[in-house]
């Protein structure tokens, strides 16, 4: 039996495709597992209650500090059967290690396995997921991942490997989407079809995930639902700019998008998914 804690908006979607795969789960969602787990599936009273029926057991949580807590409540479970915590929290790599090294103190295993595809690539499977676990975790994980994450990579053997790598990817599509916003706005301004601009960079140099994919079926068609939020965007920016200040590594344009465009957003629309950046854009442009 596989648990799964944690089913929002990305967990909910991960923990169907696992169970859809022929995999017995039992699950917990503090805010109502009833409603939320995947049809078939056990349902537990506490994160407790899971480490007490699986031996492998997957978190995606809000963020590090609830992941600890409750890798907490794994760790303290009596009679707990749990041998492996998967951690598809995004956290920042010093709270990754962190984990891991408490739970090592109880004997249990660690893997961070953030992930990146959004609610869309949750629902689909195809998620890239960035694990950090020595070889031979990965290989008896990877069974696992691949429904719920066909791009599923093993970024590194040490922990916090995973997070960082979800971190600077993280950075970079909080990037591309703030510059792809400054350069149709200004394409905008010279009377360009914003199709035609996508369109037209999307094979040339400056093509990104924004040009190819946020833009042409999130900003164009006005839907705005990505299912990704800028408040967990401006989250991650925040964990990359601390990590970066951790080692000293360079951060001026990262702490520059942090303070001066998602960081306003944030303020500005607390409740907006990050593909309306490019009104907010426009908006702060006029």
């Amino acid at each position: 039996m596989i648990g799964f804690i944690g089913l929002g908006n990305m967990g909910g979607p991960m923990a169907a495709n696992l169970a859809a795969a022929g995999n017995t789960l039992i699950c917990y969602d503090a805010s109502g597992t009833a409603e939320r787990a995947p049809d078939g599936a056990k349902h537990a009273a506490s994160a407790a209650e899971v480490a007490q029926k699986a031996k492998i057991v997957f978190l995606c949580l809000p963020d590090g500090p609830i992941a600890n807590k409750v890798s907490s409540e794994l760790m303290a479970a009596p009679n707990r059967l749990v041998e492996v915590v998967v951690d598809n929290t995004t956290s920042g790599a010093s709270e990754a290690r962190a984990t891991h090294e408490m739970l090592a103190g109880a004997g249990i295993a660690y893997a961070d396995a953030p992930v990146s595809g959004g609610t869309s690539g949750a629902r689909a499977g195809t998620l890239a997921m960035m694990v950090a676990a020595p070889a031979g975790l990965y290989a008896r994980l990877e069974p696992l991942l691949r429904p719920m994450a066909k791009n599923a990579r093993h970024v590194g053997s040490e922990p916090g490997q995973g997070m960082a790598m979800k971190l600077l990817n993280n950075f970079l599509s909080g990037m591309a989407m703030a510059a792809t916003s400054e350069a149709v706005a200004f394409g905008a301004r010279q009377g360009l079809d914003m199709a035609t601009i996508l369109d037209t960079v999307s094979v040339s140099s400056g093509t990104n995930t924004a040009i190819t994919d946020k833009f042409p079926n999130r900003v164009l068609s006005e839907s705005f639902d990505s299912g990704f939020a800028t408040r967990l965007m401006t989250k991650d920016l925040r964990l990359y700019v601390e990590s970066c200040q951790e080692l000293d590594a360079p951060r001026r344009l990262s702490e520059t998008l942090l303070q001066q465009v998602w960081g306003k957003m944030l303020e500005r629309q607390p409740a907006s998914d990050f593909t309306e950046i490019y009104p907010f854009t426009v908006s702060r442009d006029k």
